[in-house]
């Protein structure tokens, strides 16, 4: 398993979020996947639930850019966390922190759990 082959998840789930699609960022995600978003309060358990979250992130204009990436892999499963930076068509930005859990399906990595807050300093 290559890191490189890891990190360039991100990359894939970054320009899903250029498409302005929400559907295509929830296509990432497996159908029970977690997603603890960064700009809100309620955990998301599903592709619905999770395609409501990025309508109202997307129509921000986010552009994603890692900062700090940390890649382990077991199996079936890999992890990526670390920083990350958006900045938004309004010209604001907010660094993160990110965990992406990803789960080999036999056919892709598909994120299984997916976690994001804003650096607290």
């Amino acid at each position: 398993m290559s890191e490189n082959i890891i990190t360039k998840l991100f990359d894939e789930w970054n320009s899903a979020l250029q498409t302005g699609n929400p559907k295509n960022v929830s296509a990432l995600y497996e159908t029970n996947a977690i997603l603890l978003p960064t700009v809100s309060n309620k955990v998301r358990h599903n592709h619905e639930e999770i395609e409501d979250y990025f309508v109202h992130f997307l129509a921000k204009g986010p552009q994603g850019k890692i900062d700090e990436s940390n890649v382990r892999t077991f199996g079936d499963i890999a992890i990526n966390s670390g920083v990350y930076t958006f900045t938004f068509k309004d010209g604001n930005s907010v660094q993160a922190r990110f965990t992406y859990v990803y789960r080999w399906t036999g056919q892709r990595w598909l994120i299984i759990e997916h976690h994001s807050s804003a650096m607290p300093e």
